[in-house]
Formats: structure tokens, C-alpha cells, sequence
């Protein structure tokens, strides 16, 4: 992390960032990249790096003014997602051109900036693979990370992508299952750019496990078994999940295979904690973040979250306790099957992500509308 002014004093955040964990912030919009705020939160609360999705980009456009005049412009004979692609790659381009001192600092390892592809290709492999490099050729930084989707069809273009050498953030993971599927395209795709003759060292992925949403649905099934046993268990699976997927991450990444991948200078893909902002107010604010330390991670924080770590957030390694499988296994003895929860939040995920966007496109077309009634003064 290459700092912009004078070192700040030692906080939480940089704690977790000295624990192997890569703070970075689920948030952005225009005000945020072009006001400073962003620049100071890099050196402040040692952020190396950003996500969006069709979410946050809906509640950035819909509030203020700060995209109008660039709606204005762009409105015309441009479809509401054209609009809304060259809204969203300047914004990811600017925070992409703040985050590169931290890019060159860490080798390549670190310093992105997720923009994610249409939540209407999530089942279409060639469609993502098509979506990807249009966005990747848009944005044209060598720090910006495509989000795909970690279905099956995803699975397919994320081998495809990181053979043509595109950084891949895979999203909505939430079974060991998926996550197993991810970890294999990605290393078979890393193969398959050996065998073609190209470098390994430049290409980066993380593959995101969403984590609160798991405790909000088995904690509701919980709540209807309502015995002592069950209600001893809420608030514990979502952690215990995402601890079986480090567990799965420190296994594939060691032995021959990855050995060999490993000495042509690839890079591991690193877990990445989303949705670690807590829902339940009767939980800790920082339970997501405090649960999941160790190395080779990523956190992705909502700004609430982040400055609740900030304030109050422990450091302490946690995210390989032995106790993750024994929680899962009482759980499912109740009767409460995680694949079938996972499958239901999966399908949910997606839903809400196409939710987002079609209101995001609802939304731009209306302001447009609005913005060019204005200008021609009626």
C-alpha cells in the first residue's frame, strides 16, 4: 500500500491487514472516487481494493446529482445499459487509476476493482465470456477484476477468462460444493495458459463466499425447530460454512498440482468473504470479520461495517478453528439440509441481482427522460 499522505495512526483495519486479510470496501460511487474520500480511506483504513454489483450501483445512481450531467450527455439513441456501462466503467476505471500504487506495491496480488457482468448471463457461458472482455477491454486497467457468477455456466467462462488472462472475481458462492467447481475451473484455466506458452504471475482471482445470508436463512429454520439445541446453534453456520471453505482453499492450493502452477509464478485464488455486513442486530457488527482472519483472504466490507472495525474490531486468527465442521454436522442432524439452503440462496442471489438491474435500467431511463425534458426547458 503506497500511502498519499502523512502515515496515519495504527488502527484495527491495518491490524487485519497486517493478519493476511485484504480489507477492501463493498462500495463505490462517483462522489466517493472523485471527492478524496476514497484516496484518504486507502492510506486510513488500509484498503487495498473494491467491489460493486448492480445493487450498489442502483442506490449510487438514484441518489444526488452527481451522474446527471454524464446521463445528460450520454442520453440520446444509447439504450439505458449502454448508458449504464459507461457510467459504471468510468467510475471503476477512476478507482482502478487510485488503487494501482497499491497494485504495483503488492506485485499484481492485490489493488483491484470488481465490476460485475449482467445478472442475465449467469447461466449462459459464452454470453459471460463475451460480456467479461468487452468490460475488461473498456475499463482497460490491468487492476480491474470482472465479476462472474459461480454457476455452472460460470464455472465454464472462468476457465476461459483466466486462460486469456483476465483477472475473475467469482460471485454468489455459498455451498463447499460451488466453491470446489471454482477452484478446479480456475486451476484447469491457469493449465490451460501454461500449455499456450503465456505467463501465469499476471493473472489474479478471488472467489467470493457470501456469509451473513447463510446465517439469515438457517437461522430462520432454527427459530421454527425452537428447542434449546436448535436456538444454541443460530449465528453459527454462516461461520462455519465460510471456516469449510478455507479448509477446502488450504487443500487445493498445495501438493503436485498446484506445485507445478505455483513455480510457473501463478497465484493462489484467494477466498473472499461477502456479505459480512451483520443483519441480525442481536449479533456483534464485526461478527463476520472477526470470525473469518487468516492468510490469503480478502474481506469485503460494507462502509458501516468497515468503520464499526475500525472503531472496535479484534484481531485474532480464527478462520481455521477446528470447531467449523462440528457445527454443520449438528445443524444438519436437526434436519436442516445446507446444500438445499445454499441451492435456495443461490437462486435468490441471482434473483435479486436481476432485481437491481432492472430497476437500476428503470431507473436511468426515467432520469434521462427527466434530465432531457429539462435541458429543453418544458
Amino acid at each position: 500500500m503506497t500511502a498519499t499522505h502523512a502515515a496515519p495512526s495504527r488502527t484495527p483495519l491495518h491490524a487485519l491487514h497486517a493478519a493476511g486479510v485484504s480489507v477492501w470496501l463493498d462500495y463505490i460511487d462517483r462522489t466517493l472516487v472523485q471527492s478524496g474520500e476514497l484516496a484518504r480511506r486507502i492510506t486510513d483504513d488500509a484498503l487495498t481494493g473494491m467491489t460493486s454489483n448492480p445493487t450498489i450501483f442502483e442506490k449510487a445512481l438514484s441518489q444526488g446529482t452527481a451522474y446527471d450531467a454524464q446521463l445528460a450527455a450520454l442520453s440520446g439513441d444509447r439504450t439505458p445499459w449502454a448508458i449504464f456501462e459507461a457510467v459504471e466503467t468510468d467510475d471503476v476505471r477512476a478507482a482502478c487509476d487510485l488503487f494501482r500504487p497499491t497494485y504495483a506495491a503488492a506485485k499484481g496480488t492485490d489493488g483491484f476493482v470488481s465490476i460485475e457482468v449482467s445478472p442475465g448471463t449467469a447461466h449462459d457461458a459464452d454470453g459471460t465470456v463475451q460480456e467479461a472482455r468487452r468490460l475488461w477491454a473498456t475499463v482497460g486497467r490491468p487492476n480491474v477484476m470482472i465479476k462472474v457468477p459461480g454457476t455452472p455456466a460460470g464455472c465454464v467462462a472462468l476457465r476461459r477468462l483466466i486462460a486469456e488472462g483476465l483477472n475473475v472475481n467469482v460471485t454468489l458462492l455459498f455451498s463447499c460444493t460451488a466453491y470446489a467447481d471454482v477452484v478446479e475451473a480456475y486451476l484447469s484455466g491457469l493449465e490451460d495458459r501454461a500449455k499456450a506458452g503465456h505467463a501465469l504471475s499476471p493473472v489474479a482471482s478471488v472467489a467470493s463466499f457470501f456469509v451473513s445470508r447463510v446465517d439469515s436463512e438457517i437461522d430462520k429454520r432454527l427459530d421454527a425447530i425452537a428447542t434449546p439445541e436448535a436456538l444454541a446453534l443460530r449465528g453459527k453456520a454462516a461461520i462455519a460454512n465460510a471456516q469449510l471453505a478455507y479448509q477446502l482453499f488450504r487443500e487445493r492450493f498445495s501438493g503436485p498440482r498446484w506445485d507445478a502452477l505455483a513455480a510457473n509464478g501463478a497465484q493462489v485464488q484467494r477466498p473472499l468473504w461477502a456479505s459480512t455486513g451483520t443483519k441480525n442486530p442481536a449479533y456483534s457488527d464485526v461478527v463476520y470479520v472477526e470470525a473469518l482472519i487468516g492468510p490469503h483472504t480478502v474481506n469485503t466490507l460494507p462502509p458501516a461495517t468497515l468503520d464499526a472495525f475500525r472503531d472496535h474490531g479484534t484481531v485474532t486468527r480464527t478462520v481455521d478453528t477446528a470447531a467449523a465442521a462440528r457445527a454443520i454436522t449438528q445443524i444438519e442432524a436437526l434436519g436442516i439440509s445446507l446444500d438445499a439452503v445454499t441451492d435456495q440462496l443461490l437462486i435468490e442471489g441471482l434473483a435479486s441481482f436481476q432485481k437491481s438491474f432492472d430497476s437500476l435500467l428503470g431507473g436511468i431511463e426515467k432520469k434521462t427522460a427527466l434530465l432531457a425534458k429539462q435541458k429543453s426547458g418544458q
